[in-house]
């Protein structure tokens, strides 16, 4: 488990049946790609968030496969309609096997 993984979600607490609201997510990973090496020439092993999944009420709303090339602290912000109040789940899954969640209520205004 990376020490510094900390992922953050931007959700809003409430919407209109129906509407397409903006879901903003970043996760704090350093994300070496396991083609560098350290100052003795040993290759740094790959250590990098290899997927990103968001479910709405069980439902998957999105689901994204990331490869070596990926950025530090990889950000998306995505779009999804809010048929009904509920809650969305987020999850991040690490090379080593870990996996960060976070989740988030909306409600039906």
């Amino acid at each position: 488990m990376a020490a510094d993984a900390k992922p953050r979600v931007k959700v809003p607490k409430t919407a209109s049946a129906g509407e397409v609201i903006t879901i903003k997510t970043l996760i704090s990973h350093q994300m070496e790609s396991g083609q560098r090496k350290d100052g003795d020439g040993n290759v740094i092993p790959r250590s990098i968030i290899n997927r990103f999944t968001c479910d709405f009420n069980g439902q998957n709303v999105i689901d994204v496969t990331l490869e070596p090339a990926i950025s530090t602290n990889p950000y998306f912000e995505f779009e999804a309609q809010v048929p009904e109040a509920g809650e969305f789940k987020f999850a991040w899954y690490d090379d080593d096997g870990s996996v960060y969640e976070d989740a988030k209520q909306i409600e039906i205004a």
